[in-house]
């Protein structure tokens, strides 16, 4: 009980917290990031070769949990204490125990991010259903952007929950009321669907997937349809400036393909934390 009350009362502990919580996230969260593609593939293999009438090919179990986490250069098993967050990384130098094969820096920042984005977001919303409905969106919005980024792909499996569980947490006003959840999550799909469908038909290829349209409908059902402008407006300007500055560096024009998620999941985020704040100092009030 003590320490339930010290969260409450301190803003400062209960954003260590959650910052601590967010590490040991962050690591769960490279598991994802680096499993569901794979899981989605195979399963896609298997119902290619039903509809095919062929065999599905043999496969070993493989989900989030099984197998154990595994040096990619080597095949030795993780063991429990160099699966902490960071520290063992730090331990390490950065390399297999076992080959001293390198170890991306990618892992510990990933965890470090979601760290510190959990501490930010427990700063901001304080103690209260709030903060575990925005931990929850803040860390399905970061395993969705390092998806899309390794990918393009943006699985229904993280996007559709995030978009029902926003209407839900939306029920009883946790950030918006429900009418502009609902309202929110519809234009959000429409109006990317619209973008896809005209750049389409005037260049004559496709600009972006169809689960960019899901992504910012979710965003869209937990900040409703008033911080749509805004988010498209952040996520656009940040996909801008580092895409632009990608071409500069690798030399390489616009033949260079950049997955719109992770801004979106940068707009969802900041959308969620100061969208209404920023309606309100733009408007003068948050539109109903």
């Amino acid at each position: 009980m003590e320490l339930f009350a010290a969260l409450q009362s301190s803003p400062a502990t209960l954003a260590v917290a959650a910052g601590l919580l967010g590490l040991t996230v962050g690591s769960f969260l490279n598991v994802v990031i680096h499993r569901l593609p794979i899981m989605m593939r195979a399963e896609w293999a298997a119902d290619c070769a039903e509809l095919e009438g062929r065999e599905a090919p043999e496969t070993h179990v493989f989900n989030l949990v099984t197998p154990r986490s595994r040096c990619p250069a080597c095949g030795t098993p993780i063991k429990a204490w160099q699966n902490v967050p960071v520290a063992s990384w730090l331990a390490l130098g950065g390399k297999c125990a076992a080959c001293k094969a390198p170890i991306s820096a990618r892992y510990p920042g990933v965890e470090i991010l979601t760290g510190l984005v959990s501490a930010y977001v427990a700063w901001r919303l304080g103690y209260g259903f709030a903060l575990v409905a925005g931990l929850a969106f803040a860390w399905t919005a970061i395993a969705c952007a390092f998806i899309d980024y390794d990918t393009q792909l943006l699985p229904d499996r993280l996007t559709l929950p995030l978009l029902w569980l926003g209407l839900l947490v939306n029920v009883g006003g946790t950030f918006v009321d429900l009418r502009s959840a609902v309202l929110g999550a519809a234009g959000g799909y429409l109006l990317l669907w619209s973008v896809y469908w005209a750049f389409k038909l005037l260049a004559g290829k496709e600009g972006m997937g169809y689960g960019d349209f899901k992504f910012l409908a979710a965003i869209g059902a937990w900040t409703g349809w008033q911080t749509l402008p805004l988010a498209l407006l952040v996520s656009a300007g940040a996909g801008a400036v580092v895409g632009i500055a990608m071409m500069i560096i690798t030399r390489r024009g616009r033949e260079v393909r950049m997955p719109f998620g992770p801004w979106l999941a940068v707009g969802g985020i900041v959308c969620l934390l100061w969208g209404r704040d920023a309606v309100i100092a733009y408007l003068g009030r948050f539109p109903a």
